[in-house]
């Protein structure tokens, strides 16, 4: 099976400055409670076929009674499968999601019946960068728009009918996808059934149903336990997973969440591979999210400079005064 880009990478956690987090102050993700979680977490969703991404996450704004919510990017209303819901304070994270690699399983369905080597030819040949017009009902502009396709896995093909699995780039249509792999085999195809698999780290390993959640939230209200809830709600730090990261020291905490950019004396350690221009997710020594910006160092250059901006900051995630603005901890 093929791989998303980050899935792929190996990255190294290097340290540049020890240190030791402080026990006074701020808590580690898998330690939140349920209220933490219900106001500042993130809940994988199976979407069902009928309502809209939209509706959904509606639904989960009821079942939770929250009043704020945000979703990992539009599913087609017959479309089923992962739709990561963000809660309260934690929605503007879907930004980082939708730029995330997704993956999805299709039944496409040919106009007519071809040589099954023809097939596999015609539609591994969309492998890697294609030239894509979004269809005529989308969400964005109608024009032409590169996108990559990170790799196609062909499941089955039985007479019309080819089951297969397609890593891509955010912003691909898997419709459009089909109805060109039709035009290249010089006969029409269409999209039959459509499942997302992947979004960035949310798989189906965590997926639940809004039953699930509602079942989950009745324990926590009427029966007083939070175990089913705390298993579904993951904290927002899994949403960043694809992310590459940043730990800062404790001190340096309250500077970012007041807006100022990351530099490199704050730094405790970092993962490999980083480079200019990259969108970088910073954590504090007990692996919260502080927030996410673009780099405009590479890791090299940061473990060897002493001084100098590794980070602009571009969302804050954290709360000012979580950690308190004071020299020594």
């Amino acid at each position: 099976m093929g791989k998303l880009p980050f899935e792929t990478k190996d990255r190294e956690i290097l340290v540049k400055k020890e240190a030791k987090p402080s026990s006074k102050f701020g808590k580690k993700p898998e330690d939140r409670t349920a209220e933490e979680l219900l106001e500042y977490g993130i809940v994988n969703i199976d979407k069902p076929s009928g309502p809209s991404s939209h509706q959904v996450s509606a639904y989960v704004q009821q079942i939770l009674n929250i009043k704020k919510s945000g979703h990992s990017g539009t599913l087609d209303p017959r479309v089923t499968g992962i739709l990561a819901v963000s809660l309260g304070r934690a929605t503007r994270v879907s930004e980082s999601l939708l730029t995330a690699g997704k993956e999805y399983i299709c039944l496409m369905r040919l106009h007519s019946k071809l040589p099954e080597e023809e097939i596999i030819k015609g539609i591994n040949s969309f492998v890697g960068k294609i030239k894509q017009l979004p269809p005529v009902k989308s969400a964005v502009k109608r024009r032409s728009r590169y996108r990559t396709i990170y790799y196609i896995d062909i499941h089955e093909i039985n007479g019309k009918d080819v089951l297969f699995t397609v890593g891509c780039q955010a912003g691909t249509y898997i419709r459009k996808l089909c109805h060109d792999i039709g035009l290249r085999l010089n006969t029409g195809a269409n999209m039959f059934e459509l499942r997302r698999t992947k979004v960035g780290p949310f798989k189906e390993e965590t997926i639940c149903t809004l039953q699930d959640l509602k079942d989950a939230f009745h324990y926590y209200t009427e029966e007083k336990n939070d175990s089913y809830l705390k298993k579904l709600i993951q904290p927002i730090e899994n949403a960043i997973e694809h992310l590459p990261k940043i730990w800062v020291l404790d001190t340096t905490v309250d500077t970012i969440c007041h807006g100022a950019s990351l530099k490199v004396p704050g730094i405790a350690s970092l993962e490999s591979g980083i480079e200019p221009d990259l969108k970088v997710a910073i954590l504090s020594l007990k692996g919260e999210l502080v927030a996410v910006g673009t780099s405009k160092m590479a890791t090299k250059k940061i473990l060897e400079e002493e001084r100098g901006i590794a980070v602009k900051c571009e969302q804050v995630f954290m709360a000012p005064k979580t950690y308190p603005k004071i020299e020594k901890l």
